[in-house]
């Protein structure tokens, strides 16, 4: 898993079908000290999260777990919303 911040929202005319009804986010993922790390991304979204959340997401098969029997065509997925985090 790592974390992103949701930075916007995708409005797509025509997706998949497989896709119907899901919401697609532009995540910015994050270092454990919040700061940018990566490039930007679209995720499907299983949680309900919205812009400025912070996020955890994972990448490849594991992105259409959440869905599942759906066979979702993802290749990253939010799967938690994060409260709060400490690096201790």
């Amino acid at each position: 898993m790592q974390l992103a911040r949701v930075i916007g929202d995708v409005v797509a005319t025509y997706k998949d079908p497989n896709l119907s009804s899901l919401k697609l986010l532009v995540l910015q993922p994050l270092a454990a000290d919040g700061s940018d790390a990566g490039r930007t991304l679209v995720a499907v979204d299983s949680v309900g999260a919205g812009v400025g959340e912070t996020v955890f997401f994972v990448r490849g098969k594991e992105a259409s777990f959440p869905f599942y029997p759906t066979e979702v065509p993802t290749d990253a997925g939010i799967v938690g919303i994060v409260d709060h985090w400490d690096l201790g």
